[in-house]
């Protein structure tokens, strides 16, 4: 198939959606398909190779790109366009939501990465659920990434082929040649007696850092040596919201006199994202939301194997019940994320059972097993057109 993808960012930009897009890309190109992928102008086109060719030629997110989108279809000759969505990657445009109905001739497949609304205008309130909606509806398939957005779009009667494929981690466990974890630990200033714990992720409001903080701030009153490595960069290239949070962040961490005990990897390559993921002692991703399947920072702590620390999902989720791939604690609790993290610093046999299960299930999702699905997906909706 000669496929086209849509997306806000690719790299070099910083985002999950452009890794996830850039992952895909290559597995799907593996598969033996023809990738297009329509983007950002910040993303260089000389990613370009012999079966992905990027086109990064959208320099806002309105009306006046509509016209450069259809000649790019078109001019691949497109069967079947799949529009990776997340409000912020489209900097929270409403352009994005009418688009299937824009592109003719082509099936158009719409990946919903999350169902945060776009900004309209001031006081649109439900009218901006609505215009997710109307993306789904316009779409001639829809893909959802975890359960929670596949039942609340079923249950609005608006997708008319609907799909549940996860996502993958967009960082593989593959750190720099001659890695020597020990060595790697003392270069970022920790003592073999320190325990540190990981956090992988933008900040954003939704994922629970101030509880992280916290939870290391009662943590070393009691005693224990805890140290924490925030790996990868701040804010990302999308959201505008980061930044705003990422100040308080830095004033929270002054306040609770953290300063000494937070090291900042900032923004790396993904040989260091694996090689700071493989040294930690524990990752804590405390989710205010709930742990969810659509975070690519869960799917990459899964596939390093770390003993993870994280909030219970607002869905079932049998793969994490009865904490063998990750510690539950509720959300907002930083006493549940202190007592998570003294109890794991003190039972390293626990750990390592974690680590394997973690593992186990990450083996669940890699990204020849999306890319086969999704391949599936789109020509089974490719049929059904044929024949209607």
């Amino acid at each position: 198939m000669r496929i086209g993808q849509i997306t806000g960012e690719y790299p070099p930009m910083q985002g999950g959606v452009g890794a996830f897009t850039q992952e895909l890309s290559r597995a799907l190109a593996a598969q033996g398909h023809e990738i297009f992928i329509f983007t950002d102008y910040r993303a260089t086109p000389l990613q370009s190779n012999g079966t992905i060719k990027v086109t990064a030629d959208a320099h806002s997110w309105r009306w006046s790109t509509l016209g450069r989108i259809r000649h790019w279809a078109a001019a691949h000759q497109l069967d079947v366009v799949n529009i990776q969505y997340q409000a912020a990657a489209y900097n929270m445009s409403a352009f994005v939501h009418v688009l299937p109905m824009r592109l003719d001739g082509v099936a158009v497949v719409t990946t919903f990465h999350d169902l945060l609304v776009p900004y309209l205008f001031p006081k649109a309130g439900p009218l901006r659920y609505q215009a997710v909606l109307t993306l789904a509806r316009s779409s001639d398939g829809v893909i959802v990434t975890n359960p929670v957005d596949e039942e609340r779009l079923a249950s609005s009667s608006t997708a008319q082929q609907l799909q549940h494929i996860p996502i993958g981690s967009n960082i593989a466990p593959a750190p720099p040649g001659g890695y020597n974890r020990d060595l790697w630990r003392a270069s970022n200033g920790f003592q073999p007696s320190d325990i540190v714990v990981g956090y992988f992720g933008f900040l954003n409001a939704s994922k629970g850092i101030d509880t992280l903080l916290q939870g290391i701030k009662i943590a070393r009153g009691n005693g224990l040596p805890v140290k924490l490595l925030m790996i990868g960069g701040r804010t990302g290239t999308s959201d505008p919201t980061n930044i705003v949070f990422a100040r308080e962040i830095d004033e929270l961490i002054d306040k609770l006199d953290l300063g000494d005990h937070v090291h900042w990897t900032g923004f790396v390559d993904n040989e260091q994202v694996s090689g700071h993921l493989l040294a930690v002692d524990m990752v804590a991703l405390p989710y205010r939301d709930g742990v969810s399947f659509r975070r690519g920072s869960l799917m990459a702590a899964l596939a390093h194997g770390c003993a993870i620390i994280t909030t219970r999902p607002e869905f079932n989720t049998p793969e994490l019940e009865g904490d063998r791939a990750a510690r539950l604690i509720p959300p907002d609790s930083p006493t549940a994320l202190a007592v998570a993290i003294e109890d794991l610093a003190e039972n390293p046999h626990l750990c390592a059972q974690m680590s394997t299960s973690a593992r186990g299930l990450a083996a669940q999702f890699t990204w020849d097993s999306i890319a086969t699905r999704t391949a599936s997906f789109f020509e089974m909706l490719l049929a059904t057109k044929q024949t209607s």
